[in-house]
């Protein structure tokens, strides 16, 4: 196990530069180096060199970062395919999704969570119950309310279902 006064001194001297170092792969490198630093505290022996052990596992978490962000980027991606635009197109309507993200802010929390839950979370009302710890009329009633609101805030109408 390392002694406090190395490590605090590994990471004085060698947390920016790790930081840098991962930067060129991922878009949060402080975390990198704090679970890499995490990592080194919990070594039962510590790496006879320190510092490119840290260099290695800082190399080794970023790509797994980045990799992780391909993921999920290529898995959104699909996911907002499937789904229809909320919206009508801008041609149709002054609305704009900044506008949009300002009205919904200004939503009470539960009908916020109801609509982005069920809207783009893509869960029933039973699992945003779950989630919200209350019962699925409750969320559907909030749901709605919150939907109101905010056509009430955009003036948008609904097209009409034929």
């Amino acid at each position: 196990m390392m002694d406090p006064t190395t490590f605090g001194q590994l990471v004085d001297e060698h947390a920016a530069g790790l930081a840098l170092y991962a930067r060129q792969w991922c878009a949060a490198p402080e975390d990198v180096v704090q679970e890499a630093f995490l990592r080194l505290v919990r070594q039962n022996k510590a790496p006879d060199t320190p510092v490119p052990w840290l260099y290695r596992v800082v190399r080794n978490l970023a790509i797994s970062a980045l990799r992780a962000s391909e993921r999920r980027k290529k898995h959104e991606h699909i996911a907002a395919q499937r789904h229809v635009d909320w919206f009508l197109p801008k041609e149709f309507s002054a609305l704009d999704g900044q506008t949009a993200a300002g009205a919904l802010r200004g939503l009470p929390q539960e009908e916020r969570e109801a609509i982005t839950l069920h809207l783009w979370g893509g869960l029933t009302f039973v699992e945003v119950a779950e989630v919200l710890g209350s019962v699925s009329s409750t969320v559907h009633r909030w749901y709605t309310a919150g939907l109101n609101r905010l056509r009430e805030r955009l003036g948008v109408t609904c097209p009409k279902k034929n």
